[in-house]
């Protein structure tokens, strides 16, 4: 599968998540067979034996700026957009609103017919901000409904000499409504490193993430990569030495990934309840 992965989703010098002809990779990732959520024998993360050392429940001002420093930024710290609407500038009310609720992520047409939507991410190009090597990391969202919508909870690590690592804690499709997809990606740094990529796609109850709230997980130890849907495991990957550098998040809601937008609602919002990370005591 590599030299389709390398095809689906090439990356450039300056993009970790270049998403390009994503839709080879999406008709890909339909087609396999994955865990079913809540199928079979089930681990529970048990998470008293960890201590925060990261939390955000966007109940007040959003503390984000275009470039940092700032707890946030609005933008990937290497630079450039990725699917069919253009990350925003944070303004009052767009594409950001905090309160009660929690955090919208909004995606909307501008005056001129164009998409624009919102990104952030706990670290900027300075590398300052927040990132943590292992542990847990988890993000409490509710999926947009409607085609073309593309939220995911990720996280990416530059500090490896020879690879960017990502770790996909959740892409949803928005035509997808009985599943989600998870994913590591090694993306080359040197010449004679290989893409790598491992990819599995998670079965739910259909329409059940955009109906409420779930938990996206991951914890990272010292062999493997273990992915959680409310806490109870769904899939695991062996770690390689790249996923144990530290790792910044980010949050969007991309629209398209290949996949037809025309029928997208306007708007559409990403509902995020927090984002935190933990360590094992």
């Amino acid at each position: 599968m590599t030299a389709i992965f390398a095809v689906a989703r090439s990356v450039g010098a300056t993009a970790v998540k270049g998403r390009q002809n994503a839709v080879l990779l999406a008709l890909i990732l339909f087609s396999l067979s994955g865990p079913t959520y809540g199928a079979g024998p089930t681990k529970t993360l048990n998470i008293a034996a960890f201590h925060e050392t990261f939390s955000e429940d966007f109940r007040g001002r959003l503390d984000v700026t275009r470039a940092g420093p700032s707890k946030w930024i609005a933008h990937t710290p290497w630079g450039g957009d990725f699917g069919d609407a253009a990350f925003a500038d944070p303004v009052s009310g767009f594409p950001f609103e905090t309160g009660p609720g929690g955090l919208a992520i909004i995606a909307r047409k501008d005056s001129n017919g164009r998409w624009n939507s919102g990104l952030l991410s706990s670290t900027d190009a300075q590398n300052r901000g927040f990132s943590q090597a292992d542990g847990y990391f988890e993000a409490r969202m509710k999926m947009p409904a409607g085609p073309g919508t593309w939220p995911a909870f990720w996280l990416v690590s530059h500090s490896d000499p020879a690879y960017h690592c990502e770790i996909d804690v959740v892409e949803y499709y928005g035509h997808g409504t009985g599943w989600y997809q998870i994913a590591l990606h090694l993306w080359p740094k040197l010449p004679s490193a290989k893409l790598g990529s491992q990819l599995e796609t998670i079965k739910v109850p259909d329409h059940s993430l955009v109906e409420t709230f779930h938990n996206y997980g991951v914890e990272i130890t010292h062999d493997d990569i273990i992915f959680y849907l409310d806490r109870v495991e769904v899939a695991r990957m062996s770690a390689p030495a790249a996923a144990h550098q530290p790792m910044s998040m980010l949050v969007d809601l991309a629209l398209g990934s290949g996949w037809p937008i025309d029928k997208t609602p306007n708007p559409s919002i990403l509902y995020v309840d927090y984002i935190k990370a933990f360590s094992r005591f």
